[in-house]
Order: C-alpha cells, then sequence, then structure tokens
C-alpha cells in the first residue's frame, strides 16, 4: 500500500469516524449533545472520545456548570486533516 493510500486506523471505527464528522461539522459539543445526536452509550463515547484524543483528532475540556461536570469536546486541526486524508485516500480508492 503506498503512502497516499494510507487510511488512519483510529478512523476505521464507525463511532469515531461518526464522532469526528459530527464535530467537524458542529466543531464543538458538550459530550451529552454527542450521546444524544450520534445515539451512542456513554461508557462507549467515552472510549472512543479517549481514543480520539490519544491520536490528537479531539481536544477535551472539563470543567464544572453550575456544580456539575461538565465536558466540551472539540475537533482539532489535525483532526481536520485526518478526516480530508481520509476522505481522499477512500475516493481514490473508489475511483
Amino acid at each position: 500500500m503506498s503512502k497516499e493510500m494510507f487510511v488512519d486506523p483510529v478512523l476505521l471505527s464507525s463511532v469515531r469516524l461518526s464522532i469526528m464528522a459530527w464535530l467537524k461539522k458542529n466543531k464543538t459539543a458538550p459530550f451529552t449533545q454527542l450521546q444524544s445526536e450520534l445515539k451512542i452509550a456513554p461508557g462507549n463515547l467515552s472510549i472512543q472520545v479517549r481514543k480520539l484524543k490519544e491520536a490528537g483528532f479531539l481536544e477535551v475540556t472539563k470543567s464544572f456548570k453550575e456544580n456539575y461536570p461538565f465536558t466540551s469536546c472539540s475537533i482539532s486541526e489535525k483532526g481536520i486533516q485526518a478526516l480530508h486524508e481520509f476522505q481522499s485516500t477512500i475516493n481514490d480508492l473508489l475511483a
């Protein structure tokens, strides 16, 4: 497989790809909104967000809002680039 045809394995999970695509369109979202919009169980979402954060594709901010924990996720520049490369590679493979 040539370098141009490389697909980052982190993005091969349908759940992680859905998170990335949704955040690319919406830029940032609270954890609970991602859970609701994408219909992902909280435990699974937490694991997938952690994997995307470890890859540098997401930025995760934890804080408190009205004395309750609040987690917000946003796509990083590296994440946007990875999505563009993923789309380009898929398009090339299907051409």
